[in-house]
């Protein structure tokens, strides 16, 4: 399968007010960005940890009306912090709200502080990936009983790169795989995963789209990420002035190569 090279920002929710955050959204629907991100957390990860953050369904259903073309979802929804049955529901809806352009980000979860502000149990790694790999099947199973139906096949992305665990979810039930980490680390992983789908036989490298974040220049890493497999990149802004200039520059090196 030969995909189109994809452009997504993640908006951080982080130290700003929810009309900068709407504005941001509009400003990068018009420069014609393919996806929006925002991220499942309560509180900032970066500058004033007790800054001002909003929480991640209740924007992407906001999102959802406000924009028109732009496919929406979290990178990524922390699978701790709802019942299976209700992120499927809540998946559902905001994929009618939104025409079908809900991207249904999911991972395992990993900020302690989240947890415990809001009393969870945190664990400890091997058991949230494996609650995130009981509760994959819980989503898909009350996804397909909803009504009405979703408009389409929500497209499931999950982050995370444990090679033994993480990625045999991936291979399993993804859609899209978001890995964190550099060129390398994606090459080495994505043939890791191609390993778990043959095992479970999907196949992964044709069904699975390699996502990953970036951080620089598209001339510094666009071709090498390309070439890594990786067709939906990820540019993270944060609040609360949300510079789009880094996006603009990736926007254009996706258009250059049509």
């Amino acid at each position: 399968m030969t995909r189109s090279v994809r452009i997504a920002v993640q908006l951080q929710p982080q130290h700003a007010e929810y009309s900068q955050i709407r504005d941001a959204v509009l400003r990068a629907e018009d420069m014609g960005v393919d996806v929006i991100f925002n991220w499942d957390h309560f509180f900032p990860l970066y500058g004033d940890p007790e800054g001002k953050h909003f929480e991640c369904w209740t924007m992407l259903g906001a999102w959802a009306e406000q924009t028109e073309r732009v496919e929406i979802g979290a990178l990524v929804t922390c699978n701790s912090y709802r019942n299976p049955e209700l992120l499927a529901d809540m998946a559902r809806t905001v994929d009618h709200i939104s025409g079908g352009r809900l991207i249904l980000g999911i991972g395992a979860g990993w900020f302690e502080k989240d947890y415990d502000q809001f009393g969870y149990e945190f664990g400890t790694a091997g058991s949230r990936i494996a609650d995130l790999a009981a509760a994959l099947p819980r989503i898909k199973d009350r996804l397909a009983k909803g009504n009405p139906a979703p408009t389409r096949e929500i497209p499931i992305m999950v982050g995370g790169g444990g090679e033994k665990k993480t990625l045999r979810i991936v291979a399993e039930h993804a859609d899209i795989w978001h890995s964190f980490g550099d060129i390398e680390t994606l090459t080495r992983k994505s043939g890791i995963l191609d390993e778990h789908g043959a095992e479970v036989g999907r196949d992964t490298a044709t069904l699975v789209e390699r996502s990953v974040g970036t951080h620089g220049s598209p001339e510094e890493s666009g071709d090498a990420l390309v070439a890594a497999g990786a067709t939906l990149l990820t540019i993270g802004v944060g609040g609360p002035d949300y510079d789009l200039s880094l996006l603009k520059e990736w926007i254009d090196w996706r258009d250059s190569r049509a």
